[in-house]
């Protein structure tokens, strides 16, 4: 009986940690694996550039952009992607962090990558606006931020979008 006791507290854990992410704007829906390289054309990451993944999932971006000479770090409140992003990452040089990205100070980014929902990006604009320095890039996965004109729209047939800014 404790064992199974065991079993649903975990599965009761990762099941509120799942809707937190969500209510936070990031639900775990992963980046699709070919997109990563448009990811990192786009990205143009210079060595030793800091790149921030807001809701970084299983760190596939995260992995890529520190293989590229990126200082990566990527941000994640659901325990599955987290831990997921933790195996993904041995023997990187990138990083992930169980934390909020709405509580992370963002100034130092040279490159943001999100994959949010529509309805947070309005609140994401704002916090990119006061805590990002002039140059930084946003890179939004699918959906643009409204308001601002982006730089480039990759358009890729049967593929989403991807939206990048300059601050």
């Amino acid at each position: 009986m404790d064992f199974l006791l065991a079993i649903v507290l975990i599965a009761l854990v990762v099941l509120v940690t799942f809707i937190y992410a969500g209510f936070r704007g990031a639900p775990w829906v992963p980046t699709k694996k070919g997109d990563v390289e448009r990811f990192l054309r786009l990205a143009k990451l210079k060595p030793d550039a800091v790149l921030y993944d807001l809701g970084c999932g299983d760190g596939r971006i995260v992995r890529a952009a520190a293989t590229a000479g990126a200082r990566a770090t990527g941000f994640e409140v659901s325990i599955l992607p987290y831990l997921m992003a933790r195996i993904r990452l041995i023997g990187s040089r990138a990083r992930v962090r169980f934390r909020d990205f709405w509580f992370v100070n963002l100034h130092d980014a040279d490159v943001i990558y999100f994959f949010l929902m529509p309805a947070i990006t309005e609140k994401m604009k704002t916090k990119l606006e006061r805590e990002l320095k002039t140059g930084a890039k946003i890179i939004s996965y699918v959906w643009p931020i409204d308001g601002w004109t982006p730089v480039t729209v990759d358009s890729v047939p049967r593929s989403p979008n991807l939206y990048v800014y300059q601050r």
